[in-house]
């Protein structure tokens, strides 16, 4: 029988806490109080954000130089649900699960539902892989895929992306992610304008494709695995796409796919005002695309473009509706432990960021008042919100340290047991 971690567990687990939280709640709450503040409307808020997770995130990531699987990783797709259904049993903040294919692939759809279904998770947008060969792949995309210089490529290239939607719409998911790692290694090795055309030719074909309801992501990244050009190189480009295409296509940002120092809440600001926010993949970086875990480098980042994202909700921004990601690679560290840490500071950049008093913000930036606005965002920022998370994921079933429980739970040790090392769990670094 497959080992779990029962809420009975997860209960006497929090016993052990209740009684420092309720202190610290209630200190936070005062705090706040002085400041104008509810806790207990803060403590809704966080109660009801959700971030999704990735299923190709549970497995042992790598880098092109190695990869080291990691003891009881999941051996196939069903594996990674029962490790997702983990991470939100434990914070309560990942109710859908972003699967990759051909990746996750099965034969029965309808299993892979259900199997969801009993780990309580739904499903966020499906991603489409044009950026690796598959076994018994017919033919090749070293040298691109949507925007291939040989139409049968980028046809190969359509239609998996026509499966994943139809994939998708079987699982109940509304939205395609199409990340291409097409592009260059030498100057003249590609015409710049005409990949691009190519790319808009296949791309308006996966377009008509979509449902009715349905939304497709268009991803940007700087560089890698091309470094002299990319197709879809920055968030101009992916603008300029999805305008092209029409109201179903948006642009989304992953956090680690832009140059050094880029101002990336101000991209989001962009693209917010311009009705063509697709959402999110959340991780961060050092130096580039790290995918390393959310908040683990720069967590004032974050923030700060949760305080664009809180903005625009407050003022109920037009065509504000993003989906929110992570996509990380874990390559020494326990993948259920880096993803139950990230989900939980995405949810304190979205509650520190509700704490920001807009309209005294407002007052100091029309009376040009720089520090004093700075002040304002910075003083949010610095607020503890940690009784808040922890409370909102108890009176909802979770942990208040579920990082804690998961350890004291030896869950990864009876997975080791469960699951014969076999080296192939497919991580995705995208």
């Amino acid at each position: 029988m497959s080992f779990s971690i029962s809420s009975d567990f997860v209960a006497e687990q929090n016993r052990k806490a209740e009684g420092a939280l309720a202190e610290d709640y209630a200190a936070l709450g005062r705090q706040l109080d002085r400041r104008g503040i509810d806790v207990e409307a803060m403590t809704a808020r966080a109660a009801q954000f959700a971030v999704a997770v990735p299923t190709w995130g549970v497995g042992t990531g790598g880098t092109r130089f190695a990869r080291f699987p990691g003891p009881g990783e999941p051996r196939n797709v069903f594996d990674k649900l029962e490790d997702c259904g983990v991470i939100h049993a434990l914070t309560r903040v990942t109710p859908n699960v972003s699967p990759h294919f051909p990746w996750d692939k099965v034969s029965d759809v309808s299993a892979f539902r259900q199997a969801a279904a009993s780990h309580d998770l739904g499903f966020d947008a499906v991603n489409s892989n044009t950026f690796q060969d598959q076994k018994d792949q017919k033919l090749s995309y070293k040298f691109g895929s949507l925007s291939h210089a040989d139409k049968a490529v980028r046809a190969q290239a359509i239609e998996h992306n026509l499966e994943c939607i139809d994939i998708g719409r079987k699982l109940g998911s509304t939205a395609l992610t199409v990340w291409i790692a097409d592009g260059s290694n030498f100057a003249g090795q590609s015409s710049l304008n005409a990949a691009f055309d190519r790319y808009m030719e296949a791309m308006r074909e996966v377009y008509d494709a979509l449902p009715k309801d349905w939304a497709v992501f268009i991803e940007h990244k700087l560089y890698e695995p091309a470094f002299y050009s990319t197709v879809i190189s920055d968030w101009g480009s992916s603008f300029m796409a999805a305008s092209e295409l029409g109201p179903k296509a948006k642009c989304l940002v992953d956090l680690g796919h832009h140059a050094p120092s880029t101002n990336i809440e101000q991209i989001v600001a962009r693209l917010i005002r311009a009705q063509k926010l697709a959402g999110f993949h959340f991780n961060d970086s050092k130096y580039g695309d790290d995918d390393l875990d959310s908040g683990s480098v720069d967590p004032f980042r974050l923030f700060l473009v949760f305080n664009e994202l809180v903005d625009a909700e407050l003022r109920s921004a037009r065509g504000f509706a993003p989906a929110y990601m992570i996509d990380q690679s874990h390559n020494v560290t326990d993948p259920i432990e880096s993803l139950m840490q990230s989900a939980i500071e995405i949810a304190r950049a979205y509650v520190q960021a509700s704490l920001v008093d807009r309209k005294a913000l407002e007052a100091a930036q029309g009376e040009n008042d720089a520090l004093g606005a700075h002040r304002i965002v910075k003083q949010a920022f610095i607020t503890d919100v940690s009784p808040i998370l922890a409370e909102a994921r108890r009176r909802k079933g979770g942990a208040i340290d579920p990082i804690g429980v998961y350890r004291a739970s030896f869950y990864r040790r009876e997975k080791t047991r469960e699951r014969p090392a076999s080296g192939v769990a497919a991580a995705g670094i995208v």
